[in-house]
């Protein structure tokens, strides 16, 4: 099969290995890419935004589009492509907007009972002052449209609501902000949790645990994520069956009655309660980092399951995983999450790859024959172990062969499940 990956990320260089491993590939396209994803694809010069090229290029020589990141699946790319018989593995627009808009995800929690945090939506600062007031902090504050993992406040105060409000309202986040989502804080412990599906079946494909607050001890802004690991050890069998029953397969007959039946990877970020789980927001894609730890316990042929999902073949289908764990740190640029400070040269990247250990490539470039920091977060340093301490520890002694004055990370990544095991 000649397969076209769209996107530019460390979760797009996980998907490219991963997909480059298949007997089933004859040839992987890439577009954009990075050098790293350079590696295992041809990388297109495409602009993925322009649907009408990507279609041209798909024409004759395209058996499967992969979509990566959300924007294109929010703006239709799926139905676009499906348009000119072109197969797509990603949701519809109307499926997407589970991801696209966080107001239509909570009005469909309430329709069909599906376990989530109580909220309100707000299309004016001064409605939503008010309903902030009413509540009280602590309080979560979001941006209802995709706002790259920074449309967030988790606001401990009542003066961080207020500041959280004001950046959505005047134009932080463009359109994204127009509309904010309040709800009411949660207590528990967070998980990811992932499903293949195929519009009628959805079948668990993982868990993990990231960290998205930036500093070492969960402090300061939240970012994308600056690192993972898989599986999340409270992800157990109850509780995934749990979840199955009481969040995903009502979405799933959800999205199926408003005739926006959802194909592609449902991703669920959870709240594991006292109560249970409880669905915190959906994203449509996989994570980034969590693709790349889930990449490295796949161990089926992802792209027979890419298939299946396309061609409504899920259910007589199985995946397996390794019993490894996985875990993943983020390098990002100084500056990041605010303006990463491009250009700055990285060494040592291939020495610090090795058994058991991957360097996946999120924003890098290649400059005079250098490779150089392109984005915020820049290198996924991504390893497997017996237990999440042993990759661990493999991860930051590969790191820290890299040789990047510039670049910084979290020294703890995985610290929850390290304690579960040290206590265990």
């Amino acid at each position: 099969m000649n397969i076209l990956l769209l996107g530019s990320g460390g979760r797009e260089h996980a998907l490219a290995w991963k997909i480059a491993a298949s007997p089933l590939l004859t040839k992987l396209y890439a577009a954009p890419g990075n050098p790293g994803i350079g590696a295992e694809a041809e990388l297109v010069k495409l602009d993925i935004a322009d649907h009408a090229a990507v279609a041209a290029f798909c024409r004759e020589k395209i058996d499967l589009v992969v979509v990566g990141p959300e924007g294109p699946l929010v703006a239709g790319i799926a139905d676009d492509l499906r348009a000119e018989n072109i197969r797509v593995f990603g949701p519809s627009k109307a499926a997407a907007r589970l991801e696209g808009s966080k107001g239509f995800t909570k009005d469909l929690c309430a329709r069909y009972n599906i376990p989530t945090a109580a909220y309100g939506r707000f299309g004016d600062l001064a409605s939503a002052k008010a309903y902030v007031e009413k509540m009280g902090a602590p309080i979560v504050i979001k941006a209802d449209g995709l706002a790259a993992g920074k449309g967030v406040t988790v606001a401990m105060t009542m003066d961080e609501a207020q500041a959280a409000l004001a950046s959505c309202f005047d134009g932080s986040f463009g359109a994204a902000g127009a509309e904010v989502v309040i709800e009411e804080f949660m207590t528990g412990e967070e998980a990811s949790f992932f499903c293949l599906c195929d519009g009628t079946t959805a079948l668990p494909f993982g868990t993990a645990q990231d960290h998205k607050r930036v500093g070492d001890g969960d402090v300061g802004p939240n970012t994308g994520g600056m690192g993972a690991y898989s599986p999340a050890p409270v992800m157990t069998p109850d509780m995934i069956e749990r979840t199955m029953r009481e969040i995903i397969e009502p979405t799933m007959r959800g999205m199926a009655d408003l005739g926006a039946p959802f194909a592609g990877i449902l991703f669920a970020g959870l709240m594991i309660t006292e109560n249970g789980p409880k669905l915190i927001e959906y994203n449509t894609r996989f994570g980034d980092p969590e693709c790349q730890v889930l990449m490295m316990r796949l161990k089926d042929d992802l792209l027979v399951l890419l298939n299946a999902a396309v061609d409504g073949q899920l259910a007589h289908t199985s995946v397996r995983w390794r019993d490894e764990a996985a875990l993943t740190v983020v390098m990002a640029a100084r500056g990041y999450p605010g303006t990463p400070e491009k250009g700055s040269v990285i060494r040592g990247v291939e020495d610090a790859a090795g058994e058991g250990v991957q360097i996946f490539h999120a924003g890098t470039a290649i400059n005079g024959g250098a490779l150089v920091a392109n984005g915020g977060r820049v290198l996924n340093v991504t390893a497997t172990g017996a237990t999440v301490g042993e990759a661990q520890a493999r991860a930051y002694a590969a790191l820290d062969r890299i040789d990047w004055p510039d670049g910084f990370c979290r020294r703890d990544i995985g610290w929850q499940a390290v304690a579960r095991e040290q206590a265990g």
